[in-house]
């Protein structure tokens, strides 16, 4: 018996439900709930990730030489480590010391530190690439630091890491569904046990990259959007 939202379904006793149409329906009649699921843990991670790695793309222009090392020791190790470990150490890891964390929040812990240490980089770079002579001619006119940066350059390094930062978040929706090996119920993992019941492999896995798709096309019009409107 396979249970899905408010559907049942009994097995053949091969095993399989015949039908491409059953397959297709099964899938549908869950893919709302999926959905939601899904995007509810992307827009999650790609708010707490682009806060985390703004506010470390902006410490990084700082002159203290302690805070860009802690930041450059965070960044490499996040970006160094492949995103499976990370969800293993974030979750398993977590539990082994004694601390006691829903797979949700374990799973938008390591997101937000992995997405973080990327868009950092995204960040420094893009504040970086603004000529020293605009800083250098906002001091000379009585702008303060905060002030340069909030209305000099911040506003300019926001349209030269625009496609970056929005290509890292497509890149982060479609990450999402590694968080099912460690037992996280998203849009892949449903897919699988549907598969399972069925036998539909390939027909299974169109349906579930349409609904990703469905969810990642509008951020990618977006882009496109706000690009031509920034005049990039």
């Amino acid at each position: 018996m396979l249970t899905t939202g408010s559907f049942q379904v009994s097995a053949t006793a091969g095993g399989k439900i015949n039908g491409w149409f059953f397959t297709s329906f099964l899938l549908l009649e869950a893919a709302a709930g999926w959905f939601l699921i899904t995007l509810k843990l992307s827009l999650t991670v790609i708010i707490t990730s682009t806060l985390l790695g703004v506010i470390c793309g902006m410490l990084f222009t700082l002159k203290n030489r302690g805070i860009r090392g802690v930041l450059r020791i965070y960044v490499e190790l996040f970006r160094g480590c492949p995103l499976l470990m990370q969800l293993f150490m974030g979750y398993y890891g977590l539990a082994y010391l004694g601390i006691q964390i829903d797979i949700f929040s374990a799973v938008v812990l390591v997101y937000t530190l992995y997405g973080g240490a990327y868009i950092a980089e995204i960040i420094r770079s893009g504040i970086e690439s603004i000529p020293k002579g605009q800083w250098e001619a906002a001091k000379c006119i009585g702008l303060n630091p905060v002030d340069v940066l909030r209305d000099v350059v911040l506003p300019q390094s926001f349209k030269i890491s625009l496609p970056a930062l929005i290509g890292f978040h497509l890149g982060l929706i479609k990450d999402t569904s590694i968080a099912s090996i460690i037992g996280y119920s998203e849009l892949l993992r449903e897919g699988k046990t549907i598969m399972n019941v069925t036998g539909y492999p390939f027909e299974t896995y169109i349906l579930v990259a349409v609904i990703y798709f469905i969810i990642c096309y509008p951020l990618s019009k977006y882009v496109g959007w706000t690009e031509r409107k920034a005049g990039l």
